[in-house]
C-alpha cells in the first residue's frame, strides 16, 4: 500500500471512532433522559414529601450493615453489649421501690382537661430534660410510622408528669431527641411504660436512647393475673375513660395533629402515673396477703414486677438480616399461594421469580425508604410470577392493587426482570445501581439509602448467588464445627416463626396473635373482615367461644419474638417442642390443639442442650411408669413379626442386655454393615451387629434384614429421600406391604420423628440417644398395633398417656406437661420466653361453631 493510501485509511478510521464516540455519547444521554424522565414524578415534587428526608443524622440506615449501639465515653464494654448493662444489671438484683406518685387531688387520675406543652424546639426540649431531671417518676409512651418508612421512625413521644403532659414532635427534633439520653438513663428516675417491649428497641434505633428503671404496668398485670393487660382494659378499670384503638392506626406524621389525635395520645401517658400507683399498691398488698412461700421466703410481688420491667430494658435493637434480599418474603409467598402439587420444573421457576421479584422489591423499598407492602403487595408478587406479563400495560392490569408511584417510576426494570426471568440479578441490580441511586440518577439520595451505593456493591457478590430451588449443595467439611454449621444450615427456620398478625372479636378485644395462613383462612371463608395492613390485624364475623384473657391463657395475647428464647439468638433458631411429641400425639384432642404455648424457638445450640435434658427426663418417665423407652426386640414367629416389648433383666448375657435399641443406633449400624462391612475389622463388625442382633431377638440377621432396619424410625416421605440420597441396593421386593407385613406401619408419620427432618428433638451431634435409653421395668409382650409406628419411641408414649389417664384424668396430663415444663425452664433458664408463658398453662380451650378441632366438624 502505497504512502497515500495509508494516510487515506488513517483518516477513515480516525472520522469512524469520532462517529461512533459522537453516537455512544448521544445514546447514554437518551438513556439517562429516559431514567430521569421514568423518575420524574419522584423528583418532581408531585409525591408528597416525606418528613425523615430533613433527618441530617440517622441511626439505623437501610443499607446492610448491623447497627451500631451507643459507645459510652466512660465506661470500656464491648459494642456488643448494653451500653447501660451495668445500670440496670444492678436494678435487677436489687429492684428498687416505685415512689409515691398520686396527684395533688389525693387518690383520684389527674383530671385530663388542662393544657398540655406541644414541644418542637430544641430550647423547649432543654427545658423539658430539665424538668423531668428533678422528677422522681413519669410517665413515657411513643407513636410510631411504619407503611412510608423500610424501617420505621418514631413520628410521636408522650411524657407525663404528676402536673404536666408534654407532646414531643420527634420528627422536628429528630437530630436531637438525645437531650433526653440522660434523663431515660438516669438510675434513679423510673420511667413507666405499658407494654414496653417495643418502644425500648425503638428508642434505641432512633435516638440512642436508652431507658433505665422502668415500671412497665403490663408486667405488673401478670403477676397480679389481671383478665386483661390491654392499656384500653387499664384505663376502664381504673379510670373509666373509654379509648378509640383504631386511632393508634392514624399518621402520626400528620402536622398539625386533630384534635382526636392529640387526646389519644395524650391519654396514653396521662393516667399511666395514677395506674402504676394502683398496680403497685395491689403488688404490695398480695406480698402481704400470700401465704405461699418462695425460696423459704416470701415473693415480694412488686419487687417482680420491676425485675420483669427492667429485663426489657437489657434488649437491644438489631436489624433483621437474611443471607440473600427477599428470601424470607419470596419462601413465605409461595408457602402460602402455590400449597397444589406442582411440576417440579414449574416449582423451580416459580421459586426463582418470586424471589427476584422480592429481592427487586426490597431493594426499592430501601432506597426509597418505603415499607415493602407500599411498593409491591405479596398478592400482586404472586400474579406477576404466574402471568409473566411483558409491557407496563400488562403489569399494572395484573398487579392486585393501584400500582405504587416506584412501581411507575421503575416500570423499566420491572419489564426487563419479566421478559428476561432467567437473567442473571447481578445485571439487574447493576442497571439499578448505574442508572438510579447515584448523585445525578432518578433516586434521590438520602441518609437512609446514601450507604447503599458502597454496601451494596460490596456485599452483592455473596449475597445474590441464592437459589430457592434447594439445589445448591454446601461443602461437607471434618470437624464438629462445619457439622454444626451444615446444621444450621439444613434445618434452621428459613423465614420467620411468628408474623404476629391479630384477631380481634367483634367487640374489640383481642384473642390471638397468629401467622399469616391463618388469618387468610378465615378471610377467605368471609369469616372476618380486615382491619389493619402492618401487621395485619382481621376482625371476626362471628362470636367466638370463650376469649383467652377470660380462660387466664394471656399467652395467646401477646406478640412473639423470632429469637431463641433462651439466649436470645436472632440469626438462626428451630421450632423445640417442649412436651415431645411422642406423648403429646397422645392427648385428648381438647388438651393438644392449642398447643403452641409448648412449641418454642431455640438456637441449634440451647437445642442440642434442651433435648439432651429431654432425654434423660424420658428415661425416667419409663422408669417412673415402667413402660420401655424404645421397642426392644422383634421376635421371630413363623412368617410374621410380632413387635415385642421386653423388660430389663439382670443377665449380662442377654443380648443388647436388655436395654433395647434406639431407631438411630439401629439404622446407623444396619447402614455401615451393608456399606463397609466386607472391608471393616472384624471386632467393629461383630460389635455393629450384636445391636442389630438385639433388635431382632438374638437371632442371625440376613442382608434382607439389614435392608428393613435402615428404615426404622421414618416415614414414607423419608424413605423415599433416603433411597435416591444414599442409592443403596434394596432388594426389589422390599415394598411398603412387605414394611407392613413384617410389623412396620404405613402410617409411620403419626409418631415422634427422631429422623433427620428434626419434627421433635433435633440434635447434630452424632450421640443422638445412648444404649441406656430403655432402663425400665417388664411390661410383657403386646400385640403388633399397626396404628402404632416405631419412630423414636413406638408405644411407650401411648401407654404412658392410657396410664395418666386412667389414673388420674386430665388433671393427670396437665400435671404431666408441667412436669416437662420445670424441666425445660430448669436447663436452660430462658431469659426471652413470650410473655404470658407459664409453667401451669392449662391449654384447655373450648371449641368453637367454626373451629377446625370441633368433634363435629371433624365428623
Amino acid at each position: 500500500m502505497t504512502g497515500g493510501g495509508r494516510e487515506k485509511t488513517r483518516a477513515v478510521i480516525v472520522v469512524a471512532c469520532f462517529v461512533a464516540a459522537i453516537s455512544a455519547a448521544i445514546l447514554f444521554h437518551r438513556r439517562r433522559k429516559r431514567s430521569r424522565s421514568s423518575c420524574s414524578k419522584i423528583r418532581g415534587g408531585s409525591i408528597e414529601k416525606k418528613p425523615q428526608e430533613k433527618f441530617k443524622r440517622v441511626l439505623a440506615d437501610n443499607s446492610y450493615s448491623p447497627f451500631k449501639h451507643l459507645k459510652r465515653d466512660d465506661k470500656g464494654s464491648p459494642a456488643e453489649l448494653h451500653p447501660y448493662e451495668e445500670e440496670i444489671t444492678h436494678l435487677l438484683q436489687n429492684p428498687p421501690a416505685l415512689p409515691d406518685f398520686v396527684s395533688d387531688n389525693g387518690n383520684a387520675p389527674l383530671d385530663m382537661s388542662g393544657s398540655y406543652t406541644w414541644v418542637d424546639t430544641e430550647p423547649q426540649l432543654k427545658s423539658l430534660a430539665g424538668i423531668l431531671s428533678g422528677d422522681k417518676v413519669f410517665a413515657v409512651d411513643t407513636e410510631q410510622h411504619s407503611f412510608r418508612s423500610f424501617l420505621g421512625f418514631t413520628a410521636l413521644m408522650q411524657i407525663s408528669t404528676v402536673k404536666e403532659d408534654f407532646l414531643i414532635d420527634t420528627i422536628a427534633l429528630h437530630d436531637v431527641m438525645d437531650i433526653l439520653r440522660p434523663v431515660f438513663a438516669d438510675p434513679s428516675i423510673c420511667k413507666v411504660f405499658h407494654g414496653a417491649d417495643n418502644d425500648v428497641i425503638w428508642l434505641q434505633r432512633d435516638f440512642h436512647i436508652y431507658v433505665v428503671n422502668m415500671f412497665d404496668t403490663a408486667k405488673a398485670c401478670e403477676i397480679l393475673s389481671k383478665p386483661q393487660k390491654s392499656l384500653a382494659y387499664l384505663l376502664e378499670v381504673y379510670c373509666g375513660v373509654i379509648t378509640d384503638k383504631t386511632l393508634q392506626r392514624e399518621d402520626w406524621r400528620r402536622r398539625p395533629l386533630s384534635m382526636e389525635m392529640i387526646k389519644y395520645a395524650r391519654c396514653d401517658a396521662h393516667y399511666l402515673l395514677y395506674i402504676a400507683n394502683c398496680l403497685s399498691s395491689e403488688l404490695h398488698s398480695k406480698t402481704t396477703s400470700d401465704t405461699s412461700s418462695f425460696s423459704g421466703d416470701k415473693l415480694n410481688f412488686f419487687f417482680e414486677a420491676s425485675r420483669r420491667s427492667n429485663a426489657v430494658c437489657m434488649q437491644l435493637y438489631t436489624k433483621e438480616a437474611e443471607s440473600s434480599p427477599g428470601t424470607s418474603a419470596a419462601t413465605s409467598i409461595f408457602s402460602r399461594t402455590f400449597n397444589q402439587k406442582l411440576d417440579l420444573a414449574k416449582v423451580s421457576e416459580l421459586k426463582d421469580i418470586i424471589w427476584k421479584l422480592c429481592a427487586w422489591r426490597e431493594l426499592m423499598a430501601r432506597i426509597h425508604d418505603e415499607s415493602l407492602r407500599y411498593v409491591l403487595s405479596d398478592q400482586s408478587i404472586s400474579a406477576l410470577a404466574v402471568k409473566l406479563p411483558k409491557i407496563p400495560q400488562q403489569i399494572y392490569g395484573t398487579m392486585k392493587e393501584s400500582p405504587s408511584p416506584i412501581v411507575v417510576s421503575h416500570i423499566d426494570e420491572l419489564c426487563n426482570l419479566l421478559k428476561n426471568s432467567n437473567m442473571s440479578i447481578d445485571d439487574l441490580f447493576d442497571n439499578i445501581l448505574e442508572m438510579r441511586l447515584d448523585p445525578v440518577g432518578c433516586c434521590p439520595l438520602s441518609a437512609y439509602n446514601y450507604a447503599l451505593l458502597s454496601q451494596l456493591s460490596s456485599k452483592r457478590g455473596d449475597m445474590f448467588n441464592f437459589s430457592l430451588s434447594g439445589s445448591e449443595k454446601v461443602a461437607q467439611t471434618g470437624g464438629k464445627r462445619a457439622s454444626r454449621e451444615l446444621f444450621i444450615k439444613k434445618f434452621s427456620c428459613k423465614s420467620p416463626v411468628y408474623h404476629n398478625c391479630r384477631i380481634y372479636a367483634s367487640d374489640g378485644r383481642l384473642l390471638c396473635y397468629c401467622d399469616r395462613k391463618k388469618l387468610e383462612w378465615y378471610l377467605q371463608r368471609d369469616l372476618a373482615k380486615m382491619v389493619e395492613n402492618d401487621p395485619p390485624a382481621i376482625v371476626l364475623l362471628f362470636e367466638p367461644k370463650g376469649r383467652p384473657d377470660d380462660e387466664d391463657n394471656d399467652f395467646y395475647i401477646q406478640s412473639k419474638r423470632n429469637i431463641c428464647v433462651s439466649c436470645g439468638e436472632e440469626k438462626h433458631y428451630i421450632r423445640y417442642r417442649i412436651i415431645p411429641s411422642c406423648y403429646r400425639m397422645h392427648f385428648p384432642e381438647h388438651l393438644k390443639s392449642h398447643r403452641s404455648h409448648d412449641i418454642v424457638l431455640l438456637c441449634v445450640d440451647c437445642h442440642e442442650k434442651a433435648h439432651k435434658a429431654a432425654e434423660r427426663y424420658k428415661r425416667k418417665v419409663a422408669e417412673e411408669f415402667g413402660v420401655p423407652l424404645f421397642v426392644q426386640k422383634i421376635v421371630d414367629s413363623g412368617e410374621e413379626k410380632v413387635i415385642a416389648s421386653i423388660g430389663l433383666t439382670n443377665n449380662k448375657d442377654s443380648i443388647g442386655g436388655g436395654k433395647g435399641v434406639s431407631p438411630l443406633q439401629l439404622r446407623t449400624a444396619a447402614m455401615a454393615l451393608l456399606r463397609h462391612g466386607s472391608s471393616m475389622p472384624s471386632e467393629r463388625r461383630d460389635q455393629l451387629m450384636e445391636t442389630v442382633k438385639a433388635y431382632y431377638g438374638g437371632r442371625e440377621v440376613s442382608e434382607k434384614d439389614l435392608e428393613s432396619a435402615l428404615l426404622v424410625g421414618m416415614n414414607p416421605n423419608e424413605r423415599r429421600r433416603f433411597g435416591k440420597k444414599k442409592g443403596l441396593p434394596l432388594s426389589s421386593d422390599y415394598k411398603s406391604t412387605t414394611l407392613i407385613k413384617n410389623g412396620f406401619s404405613s402410617n409411620i408419620g403419626n409418631g415422634e420423628n427422631h429422623s433427620d427432618n428434626g419434627h421433635d428433638n433435633v440434635s447434630y451431634s452424632d450421640n443422638h440417644h445412648n444404649n441406656d435409653s430403655s432402663e425400665a421395668c417388664e411390661v410383657g409382650v403386646l400385640e403388633s398395633d399397626r396404628r402404632l409406628s416405631l419412630l423414636g419411641h413406638g408405644p411407650h408414649g401411648k401407654l404412658v398417656v392410657e396410664q395418666l389417664l386412667e389414673k388420674y384424668g386430665d388433671e393427670g396430663i396437665l400435671h404431666f406437661c408441667q412436669k416437662w415444663r420445670e424441666v425445660f425452664v430448669e436447663e436452660l433458664q430462658p431469659q426471652f420466653l413470650p410473655g404470658g408463658w407459664n409453667i401451669k398453662h392449662s391449654g384447655k380451650r373450648d371449641f368453637g361453631e367454626y373451629s377446625v378441632y370441633n368433634p363435629a366438624k371433624k365428623a
